[in-house]
């Protein structure tokens, strides 16, 4: 019996030391998240981590001009008499940030971590925006892109 009871104790701890050193390579492997921004309509709000970059370093345009074209961007609904605001992590702040809507800057760059737009300023066609959905994007950095927050905001009434 005390045999047994042996062999069952080594095959625990082999397995517990399996299963910490597999733990331990999963979090290895990891990449660290990336800063969040949100926009929110009313009660409701979408927030992402960055659809491009977000991590210190410069875009070059190709990537950015392909990150404009991402399929798997967050929608928010707008009612257009709605204020619409755009919130962003203390880091994305630090570096300024500029509101785009489709591509191009809506605001000047801005180093507060809050801001607000009205919402009929997203499907105004004198602000460049086509139909009942825009593409806004935030762009973290001043002069030189190292991030791309993009969101889908879809007309609503």
């Amino acid at each position: 019996m005390n045999t047994l009871q042996s062999a069952v104790r080594r095959r625990r701890a082999v397995a517990a030391a399996g299963v910490v050193s597999a733990g331990l390579l999963v979090l290895s492997a990891c990449d660290k998240p990336t800063a969040m921004a949100t926009v929110t309509v009313g009660s409701s709000s979408v927030n992402s981590e960055a659809t491009c970059g977000g991590e210190g370093e410069t875009l070059k345009s190709a990537d950015l001009t392909q990150c404009l074209k991402d399929k798997g961007i967050k929608s928010i609904s707008v009612d257009p008499d709605e204020t619409v605001r755009f919130g962003v992590d203390p880091e994305i702040a630090d570096k300024g940030w500029t509101i785009l809507m489709n591509g191009q800057p809506l605001t000047d760059s801005s180093t507060k971590t809050y801001r607000t737009i009205p919402g009929s300023v997203f499907f105004n066609a004198q602000y460049g925006a086509q139909g009942n959905s825009t593409l806004v994007s935030i762009k973290e950095g001043d002069k030189d892109t190292s991030g791309l927050w993009n969101f889908k905001l879809e007309k609503d009434a």
